[in-house]
């Protein structure tokens, strides 16, 4: 061997002396009559006659970090629908302009989901217990309540589409009731349902004025 370093590169050792001491290194380079210990503090150098033996020291390797599993953010639970929210739904379902709904709502009980008539019309757009079993809705649940509601406009309309005054007609029946409708052939000579008809398509035609509804 030549006085020129020659290299040996070995994984992390122990180098053992004669004297039973154990110096740990990561490698060593064989220099002449000396040997070259590199350790995470730097070099040192023994003479080679020092050494008994050098031991390879297997490490293990470096644990992988752990996997982690992407948590997915926690959405805020969503507010509860109010009336408006409802009715707008309800247009939809029905292919009715919401400006109706809501008008026929604000008329009726001015979106409260509480009011109560004196003849016992129940919630937001006012369903007769009667009313609300045919349609097989619970009149005290606001979402099944207008949905109830919207049913029935929709299917009044329906019934009077063929007449040139059909949501005039419509709006008595919801509010009189069909009976009442076709017994006089129109609206009902009733100052109340006359009144209703009235302030629902003013409502109505109020809204569709203002710019278009957002939900």
């Amino acid at each position: 061997m030549t006085l020129l370093c020659a290299l040996f590169l070995f994984a992390a050792e122990e180098v053992v002396l004669r004297t039973g001491f154990r110096l740990p290194a990561d490698r060593h380079e064989v220099a002449g009559e000396n040997l070259v210990l590199h350790t995470a503090n730097g070099t040192v150098e023994i003479p080679r006659s020092s050494v008994a033996s050098i031991e390879r020291v297997e490490t293990a390797p470096a644990p992988a970090p752990p996997m982690t599993v992407p948590t997915p953010p926690i959405k805020a639970p969503e507010a509860p629908k109010g009336p408006k929210e409802h009715l707008r739904d309800a247009a939809d379902l029905t292919g009715l302009p919401p400006e109706i709904l809501l008008s026929i709502a604000r008329i009726e009980s001015a979106f409260q989901t509480n009011a109560r008539s004196p003849k016992g019309a129940i919630g937001v757009m006012q369903l007769m217990p009667g009313t609300a079993k045919a349609l097989n809705v619970d009149p005290n649940d606001t979402k099944e309540n207008i949905e109830g509601g919207a049913r029935l406009l929709r299917d009044l309309l329906l019934k009077y589409e063929n007449y040139p005054d059909q949501v005039y007609r419509a709006l008595s029946a919801y509010n009189a009731g069909p009976g009442a409708v076709q017994k006089y052939n129109g609206i009902p000579p009733y100052r109340e349902t006359q009144a209703y008809v009235e302030k629902v398509l003013n409502e109505y035609h109020r809204l569709k004025t203002q710019k278009p509804i957002s939900r």
